[in-house]
């Protein structure tokens, strides 16, 4: 009291009890700020069934924090390994793949054996597929030399579980599907970028590009141009032997390409050739 006294000095008796009251009530106060779980009298299942109705009805954000709170309330259960792959769709929906793509890794480790592993691997497919291969549509605008192609191909391993450890699975027949997309689309990435080269004077990289997309995708319709683009940088090169390969194997796999025109023909009688098409100046 002798510090109350001190600090208050000049001040009207009782006002020092005033003070102390009025200080505890602030602190309890501040105690009392804690947010309280709005979903604490729920129970699990009644939860996550008005998560479901959530989802159904789009509002995903709503649905992420009731299939949290199931996770971590029915633990060890098949009522929470439900949650936890409904809770990775629902941060799919939600923009957060990063999270969605770490809680399947962790279903998938955690529960091997799990009855819905088709749609865990097909749904992880699924989040890759739309992260990545809807970037093809722009390639015109991206230098695909610098790009990353990771996810595309991590959505064809997902897809691939699916196949052939599933196959009777009602998600095969579409991860068959998304399957040869994510081929052709590799593919045309590969030869977009060793046209790209080519156009830059690059023929060593085209032709070592265009070689691989040869090599890795032989049933894509892009190793037609890969084919030509490989015999022009031969050309280029003074590869002879080299570009008539590519040349004899582009006829041959593909006997009426737009390829085979006048410029081929002159690829292979440089003194007579005229401007190369890919060249405007």
């Amino acid at each position: 009291m002798k510090l109350l006294k001190t600090t208050f000095r000049g001040s009207r008796p009782g006002m020092h009890a005033g003070w102390l009251a009025l200080f505890l009530s602030v602190a309890l106060a501040a105690c009392g700020t804690t947010p309280k779980d709005e979903f604490a009298n729920i129970a699990p299942d009644k939860l996550y069934a008005d998560a479901k109705d959530d989802a159904a009805e789009g509002n995903y954000e709503t649905a992420v924090k009731k299939l949290e709170k199931v996770e971590s309330r029915a633990s060890g259960t098949l009522l929470s390994q439900q949650a936890q792959i409904d809770l990775a769709y629902a941060y799919f929906r939600t923009g957060e793949k990063a999270q969605a793509l770490a809680k399947l890794d962790r279903f998938i480790r955690l529960h091997p054996t799990s009855p819905a592993m088709d749609y865990v691997y097909y749904l992880q497919g699924l989040i890759n597929f739309n992260e990545n291969l809807g970037l093809f549509g722009r390639v015109a605008n991206q230098d695909l030399s610098e790009r990353d192609q990771q996810a595309s191909r991590d959505a064809y391993e997902s897809f691939k579980n699916v196949v052939e450890r599933f196959p009777t699975s009602k998600y095969a027949e579409d991860a068959r599907l998304r399957m040869n997309h994510i081929v052709n689309s590799l593919a045309a990435g590969e030869v977009h970028v060793a046209r790209y080269y080519l156009r830059r004077g690059a023929y060593l990289a085209a032709a070592n590009r265009a070689q691989q997309a040869v090599k890795d995708y032989r049933q894509s319709p892009a190793i037609e141009e890969g084919l030509y683009i490989m015999a022009q940088s031969y050309d280029k090169l003074g590869l002879a032997p080299l570009r008539d390969d590519a040349l004899r194997v582009l006829k041959q796999s593909f006997p009426d390409s737009r390829f085979l025109g006048d410029e081929i023909a002159a690829a292979r009688s440089p003194a007579k050739a005229p401007k190369p098409w890919y060249q405007f100046w």
